[in-house]
């Protein structure tokens, strides 16, 4: 189930042509990120690659079994994982969701938009010589493909496909409508992807991942089986993308609340203090679902708001798994989960 928002103001950026505003967002990302993250094989995730680079001990609730080093545990009587150096070449592939639900936004940047910035920022952490980058992005007319590639042009390529994506915009609320064809959703983008992304590497998946999210929170929702087993083999990095509004309410009297998927309408006054106070608790209750469910698929979470510095928030995301990474055992490990 996907919570009614109310109607998207429109940002600021959305004013731009889609070429302005990649030249915009490449500045942001190159000044702001370029400088704060160093070392010729940058990465979102410092995690596993091919090359053996010895061993440590074991840490509980932290460690792939499969990882056990069993010869250094019979050694030395303490349970042991192998450490490996990243792969020198690295794959990545995007999943980014362009449903209706991510046209919302009431700060500078709406919900694709952060998205795409997103994605840039990807694209940078993950340039490298040999490196490549391929996307599918799910639409409501089915999913968009972009091979996996090296180079800035088919990054800028891809970003400025993702700008100029015609805006979804929410069907009529009109009973007895006759039905359309029910678009892709993520567990159906994840799985996809599962399928095509052959060879070991990073796949990062950006939504508000709201998409069949069930009322029980005790149910798991129908993305989370797929991406489990996505990262049975790959890094898997969820962005989780999430705009004020969609947070708490304002007081500001009658608000009508649309529905973006399906287009249904609700009037209510944001002058009860308690709706205000019921729909914050429903959507922080929503947001705890939606971590629970990413930490269940052993994914790493990353999430980012449009109202927030979220080149801020990935540099602090990136240094923050360096540290975990380099902790040494035994040490306190902190930092985004």
């Amino acid at each position: 189930m996907r919570r009614a928002v109310a109607a998207p103001a429109d940002p600021g950026l959305a004013e731009l042509a889609p070429d302005q505003r990649l030249r915009r967002l490449e500045l942001t990302v190159t000044r702001r990120l370029n400088g704060l993250l160093h070392g010729q094989y940058r990465g979102l995730l410092p995690g596993p690659g091919s090359e053996p680079a010895g061993s440590r001990e074991y840490r509980p609730g932290e460690d792939e079994v499969r990882r056990m080093d069993w010869a250094v545990t019979a050694r030395t009587a303490v349970p042991h994982v192998r450490q490996v150096d990243a792969d020198r070449e690295l794959t990545t592939w995007l999943l980014v969701d362009g449903s209706a639900s991510m046209e919302f936004g009431t700060a500078e940047l709406d919900k694709r938009e952060l998205a795409v910035a997103a994605v840039a920022a990807v694209g940078f952490l993950t340039a490298g010589v040999g490196n490549r980058l391929g996307a599918q992005v799910l639409r409501a007319d089915g999913v968009r493909r972009f091979p996996a590639r090296s180079g800035r042009t088919h990054l800028l390529a891809l970003l400025r496909a993702l700008l100029a994506a015609p805006r979804v915009t929410a069907p009529p609320d009109r009973p007895g409508r006759a039905a359309t064809a029910r678009p892709p959703d993520l567990a159906d983008g994840i799985d996809a992807l599962h399928r095509i992304a052959n060879r070991r590497g990073l796949v990062v998946v950006v939504s508000d991942f709201l998409d069949g999210l069930p009322d029980d929170p005790g149910e798991a929702a129908p993305w989370e089986r797929t991406m489990r087993r996505l990262a049975v083999r790959h890094q898997v990095l969820a962005i989780e993308v999430t705009d004020p509004r969609e947070l708490e309410l304002p007081d500001v009297g009658l608000i009508t609340l649309v529905d973006p998927e399906t287009g249904r309408h609700r009037e209510v006054s944001t002058s009860d203090r308690r709706l205000r106070e019921r729909y914050a608790e429903a959507a922080a209750a929503q947001r705890e679902q939606v971590r629970q469910a990413v930490r269940r698929s052993g994914a790493t979470h990353l999430p980012l708001r449009t109202d927030g510095d979220w080149s801020a928030d990935i540099v602090r995301h990136v240094h923050a798994q360096r540290r975990l990474a380099a902790a040494p055992s035994g040490q306190p490990r902190g930092g985004a989960a």
